[in-house]
């Protein structure tokens, strides 16, 4: 009997371990569909997840279901936004309610959510983003109650590593939670409970583009009394913490059907001045508790009054502090008379009726003072301010008596009297006359240094004026660097650049002994390889520096500098008007001088972009051409073999491209023409390889008597290309015609063509000249062109004279023979009249003075041919047999027409 009995315990366990087992496949896809029909049904939104699990037995006697990447999306008029997300949500249930018929509601024990982002959205017309309740179609419920869904009888809840976001767009608030954990417990199955919480965050908080919490740590344990019946949720016991300043809440909040009424009171738990240093953030205020302190400081207030769409509570908080003191034990000075009286206030429940009165907030360094006297009213609404400031202070005493962090270590002597009152709706509509600000502030021997600064600036006076409607910058005198300032000028909206995100709008005068533009360098460790393509980054680092044009300026500066330092170049007496605005400068009728000469320009770089930009038109005038050619990479480029002149250039130069990010051209981005003028009468042959590899295939140049005086060219380039319009060179009597182009890594592709007289090709062909005696050959040339290939420093020369100097020694072979002809035709007629006369002689004569010829010429032309280069020689020999060729060729001619003028051929007459 008992082994029976223990049979069937053990059957029933098997049993129950195998639904356990197996009821997670059957009923997953139920849990599944059951959530998401329930939600998307009722609300006008999506919920979908990517995987929904089952378990039965790590929980057991209850069940979980777990889904993974949760996600609520909005419909219309939020399409598309994401209302919430979470990478895991989890429910608590007991078993059975997995097994309730369709219709019934399951109940939920607790819930975990991690990873979760709730984002709540109200828009400028005042629609909510959570409003996602359908409309219902129907005033009558069924009683069937046949809606599938959940009932929440809550034991306990977690919220882990979340975040909590509300942007109200129409009121201009932004809450953020950052870093959410938050967890309760309690039965909320019964009527009434309490829920004990525990709940740390990083809270923000922005109203108007004022930024008031800057992710501030709150910690808050609260034992919170529930009453279901009234809707009524009491503070029971609870202590928070902002920062580190501790407050205790008592109070209540009743939900309505309508509002929400709020009765709350809080105050600091202790009157220890160590509580306003607990309001300042930890990574300020540093560790507090080795502060030693005199003194009081006491926060208390109280919300209460109706939450409705109109209304706020009303409210009262005080802030009081009177003649306290502290001092951090590893600082050498104390900050004493601390005084603090400051109200905030709400007597009305209009939001926009809020206002905080600053009646008094001073305290004292050593003998440094600081007084600070304000109102703030409207603040939820067109704010209004009243403010008054005076004080003395020598601003390295800040650091020697507080924990401010290195970077913000200032040095100086300040001194303020100001007063100010203004609206900030006439500041957002620059309506600067409606505001009013005087008074005066001083600063000497003022140092700061930041990480946006290649070097720190140092003041030596600083003296503002504050008029109503501008500020007047009356001396500014200082140095970062190698530069040195002296700045004058206005401020028009001093107000705007500091409560409405606005560019300091201003006209300003410029002096300077030195200006270098590599003292207005940062760093920025993303630029490493954006300039890669010019020579001149090579081996650049993977951290740059870069040069940027300061985004919040908008300015207008008449400019004057003794030097202005751009790379390895020296500009002087720099003068002109520098405009300002959009990260982009403006050059208006610049001039300087440069390389002993002078330089105009006009144009602008912008360094806007990732890639900075520029365009710019220059007017050059007498500049030293080694010193530029040397200096300048730009006219390295565009004109290498300008290198070897040595004179004066003016130009004209229209430019544009990219820079690199010391603001040099990126020579592979330029596009552009230039008009050159060039005064030189002397050549540096030595660095002139192109011209001597030229002159190695027209032997009969002489650079020394190259003539370049008043050379003009002009050219054009893009794309690293350089195109050279046609230009002439003089050669004693020869002209040279050059064009073509090179790229601005020094590849040759040019041609130039020469028409060389024949006097320049030896003395042989201007004895064959004279010889033949016809005018019409003292002016011949013969046309020569000369291809030029290669690279600057290893030019490649090809010539077409050996076919010049065939064509010409054809022309003369032909013109003598003609010559030859005619006289042997002449001779002929003589010897016919000297046979009829009995005079032998004559014809012996004919006879010496063909064959004379016929060896002139063969000289001449064979004078010719030697006249050549020696590698040249094997071509001129087999000019020299065709020549030959030619000239028997005559000598058959003459030999036809001696024997047609006596019938038979001379051979005969010989005999």
């Amino acid at each position: 009997m008992g082994r029976k009995i223990v049979k069937i315990v053990g059957v029933i366990v098997v049993l129950i371990i195998a639904v356990l087992i197996a009821a997670p496949f059957f009923l997953e896809a139920k849990i599944g569909d059951i959530v998401k029909n329930n939600v998307n049904k009722n609300v006008n939104a999506t919920l979908n997840f990517a995987d929904a699990d089952l378990s039965l037995i790590s929980s057991f006697p209850n069940a979980e279901v777990s889904f993974k990447d949760v996600v609520l999306i909005n419909k219309a008029p939020f399409e598309g936004d994401t209302l919430f997300t979470a990478k895991d949500l989890g429910l608590t249930m007991g078993i059975m309610q997995l097994f309730k018929s369709t219709g019934e509601p399951i109940a939920i024990n607790n819930f975990n959510v991690d990873g979760a982002y709730l984002n709540i959205v109200v828009d400028k017309d005042e629609n909510a983003n959570y409003d996602i309740a359908m409309p219902s179609e129907s005033t009558t419920v069924e009683e069937s109650g046949a809606t599938e869904g959940f009932s929440f009888d809550l034991q306990a809840y977690d919220i882990t590593n979340s975040r909590i976001y509300y942007t109200d767009q129409a009121a201009g608030i932004a809450f953020k939670m950052d870093d959410v954990q938050h967890n309760g417990t309690g039965d909320l199955s019964l009527a009434t409970s309490e829920l004990d919480t525990h709940t740390n965050a990083l809270v923000s908080l922005e109203m108007d583009s004022v930024n008031y919490l800057n992710r501030n740590k709150v910690q808050l344990d609260a034992l919170i009394g529930i009453d279901l019946n009234e809707n009524t949720y009491t503070f029971l016991k609870n202590e928070a913490l902002v920062n580190q300043l501790p407050l205790v809440f008592n109070g209540f909040i009743k939900v309505n059907e309508t509002n929400q009424e709020v009765d709350l009171t809080f105050k600091t738990p202790s009157s220890d001045f160590k509580n306003f240093l607990g309001v300042i953030p930890e990574t300020y205020s540093k560790n507090i508790e080795t502060v030693t302190t005199t003194g009081e400081f006491e926060v208390n207030g109280n919300f209460k009054g109706i939450v409705d769409e109109e209304h706020i509570p009303k409210f009262n908080i005080v802030i009081k502090s009177d003649n306290a003191s502290f001092k951090y034990p590893d600082l050498p000075k104390a900050v004493r008379n601390v005084f603090l009286d400051v109200k905030l206030n709400n007597t009305t429940g209009i939001a926009e009726d809020t206002y905080v009165e600053i009646n008094k907030a001073s305290f004292m360094i050593d003998e440094d003072r600081f007084n600070l006297t304000s109102t703030i009213s409207e603040l939820m609404g067109n704010t209004k301010v009243k403010a008054h400031v005076d004080g003395s202070m020598n601003l390295a005493n800040i650091s020697q008596a507080y924990p401010v962090p290195a970077t913000y270590d200032l040095k100086g002597y300040l001194k303020a009297d100001i007063t100010t009152a203004f609206d900030m709706a006439s500041v957002e509509n620059k309506q600067y006359d409606k505001t009013n600000t005087n008074g005066n502030l001083s600063v000497d021997n003022f140092e700061y240094n930041s990480d946006e600064l290649a070097n720190a600036v140092k003041f030596s006076t600083a003296r503002l004026t504050f008029n109503p409607k501008t500020v007047t910058l009356n001396s500014l005198n200082g140095t970062t660097g190698k530069t040195d300032f002296d700045i004058t000028g206005t401020i028009n909206n001093l107000l705007g650049f500091m409560f409405n995100d606005e560019n300091v709008e201003g006209n300003f005068n410029l002096k300077s002994n030195t200006f270098a533009l590599n003292d207005f360098m940062v760093s920025d460790e993303e630029s490493s390889s954006s300039t890669t393509q010019n020579n001149s980054t090579e081996g650049q680092n993977a951290t740059a520096d870069k040069i940027k044009i300061p985004s919040f300026l908008d300015a207008t500066i008449n400019a004057s500098a003794k030097q202005v330092l751009y790379d390895d170049i020296v500009l002087n007496n720099v003068n002109g008007v520098l405009v300002i605005k959009d990260e982009t400068a403006k050059l208006n009728n610049m001039s300087s001088g440069l390389f002993g000469g002078k330089m105009a320009f006009n144009g602008e770089v912008s360094t806007k972009q990732e890639v900075p930009t520029f365009a710019m038109k220059l007017d050059l005038e007498q500049l030293g051409i080694q010193e530029a050619f040397s200096s300048l990479d730009l006219f390295k480029s565009l004109a290498p073999i300008a290198q070897i002149l040595k004179g004066k250039l003016s130009s004209d130069i229209s430019l544009s491209g990219n820079l690199t990010d010391d603001l040099l051209p990126n020579l592979l981005s330029l596009t552009g023409e230039l008009f050159a003028d060039i005064a030189t009468d002397e050549i540096d042959t030595e660095s002139a390889p192109l011209l001597t590899a030229l002159v190695g295939k027209l032997n009969f140049i002489d650079l020394d008597q190259l003539n370049l005086k008043d050379l003009k060219t002009s050219l054009s380039f893009k794309d690293g290309v350089v195109n050279v319009k046609p230009f002439t060179v003089n050669y004693k009597d020869v002209a040279i015609n050059v064009d073509g182009n090179h790229t601005f890594d020094k590849k040759l592709n040019y041609k130039a063509t020469l028409q060389v007289p024949a006097k320049y090709l030896g003395a042989e062909v201007t004895k064959m000249i004279a010889k033949i005696n016809d005018p019409s050959l003292q002016d011949v040339t013969i046309p020569v062109t000369a291809n030029i290939g290669g690279v600057y420093n290893s030019p490649q020369v090809s010539t077409d004279l050996t076919s010049g100097v065939k064509q010409l020694t054809s022309k003369l072979i032909e013109i003598e023979k003609q010559r030859l002809i005619n006289k042997g035709t002449d001779k002929a007629k003589d010897l016919i009249g000297g046979i009829l006369n009995g005079n032998q002689q004559k014809t012996d004569s004919v006879s010496k003075d063909t064959v004379s010829s016929e060896q002139k010429a063969k000289d001449i032309i064979g004078g010719i041919l030697t006249s050549q280069k020696p590698k040249d020689s094997t071509a001129v020999k087999k000019d020299s047999i065709s020549t030959k060729s030619g000239n028997e060729a005559i000598k058959e001619k003459a030999k036809d027409v001696l024997g047609g003028l006596f019938g038979k051929k001379k051979k005969d007459t010989v005999n």
